[in-house]
């Protein structure tokens, strides 16, 4: 995958940053959309396929993104499809974090420290071009303007933003009412962003979370883990004494 392209995790982030704030819009289930919105680009990719309600590796060769390739890899080590409701719904540690500082590192957007209630400290992050975000959102304008079905990444975009709850974040009031509902409508116009946008409503409603009968402590239905218990493979992160840095949704 060459890196001329943004991914739909980046372009999902650059969405829900407000430019006035440098916060995030929705970042509880912002972080459920960006596992999400990495399926898609792997599926788009040609890397990963879906099977019925769950999620297949069909070709385990890296894309060269590192955040992506680490996914893919994690896909992989499972040995079987997984459901994408139980993928999406697993622990992942600072996700959003690390599309930021990939952000900043590619110029996109720029770190700003200063302090809550003049003693914690924080991080926000503006757009250093806001001309990219406005590219992005013109092309969800456009579908919904046009009603002309988009092309699969901007109609995976648009289901990835309803399903987050980004559609009262771009479209707000009573005026933007019809534009939320037709941002809903694109959902189905991409198979895959559909499939991993209700998963991802699946879980903000706890879907992902009904044990199955008889299911042993500590998993779910179809082999999933609770929440307090980290998904194979993924690290989880130590705490940290002292004082931390918060990143400003």
């Amino acid at each position: 995958m060459g890196r001329s392209r943004r991914t739909l995790p980046e372009e999902l982030l650059l969405l829900a940053l407000d430019p006035t704030t440098g916060t995030t819009a929705q970042p509880q289930s912002l972080d459920l959309g960006l596992a999400g919105a990495q399926l898609v680009e792997l599926a788009l990719a040609g890397r990963i396929a879906p099977d019925g309600d769950r999620i297949a590796v069909v070709v385990p060769r890296p894309t060269g993104d590192p955040t992506l390739d680490c996914a893919l890899e994690l896909l992989r080590r499972r040995g079987a499809p997984v459901r994408a409701v139980h993928w999406i719904g697993g622990p992942r540690l600072g996700l959003r974090q690390t599309y930021l500082s990939h952000l900043e590192r590619c110029g996109m957007v720029h770190a700003v420290e200063g302090q809550m209630c003049g003693v914690l400290p924080t991080t926000r992050y503006q757009a250093t071009d806001n001309e990219i975000s406005r590219e992005i959102r013109a092309r969800l304008d456009s579908a919904i303007r046009t009603g002309v079905p988009p092309d699969p990444r901007t109609a995976a975009l648009a289901a990835l933003a309803h399903a987050v709850g980004l559609g009262k974040h771009l479209y707000p009031g009573n005026e933007g009412r019809s534009s939320r509902s037709r941002l809903r409508d694109l959902i189905r116009h991409d198979p895959m962003g559909g499939l991993v946008a209700h998963a991802v409503m699946d879980v903000q409603n706890g879907a992902a979370a009904q044990p199955r009968r008889g299911a042993p402590p500590g998993r779910q239905a179809g082999g999933a883990r609770s929440a307090t218990e980290p998904a194979r493979g993924v690290p989880v992160q130590p705490h940290r004494a002292g004082m931390a840095r918060v990143v400003a949704h």
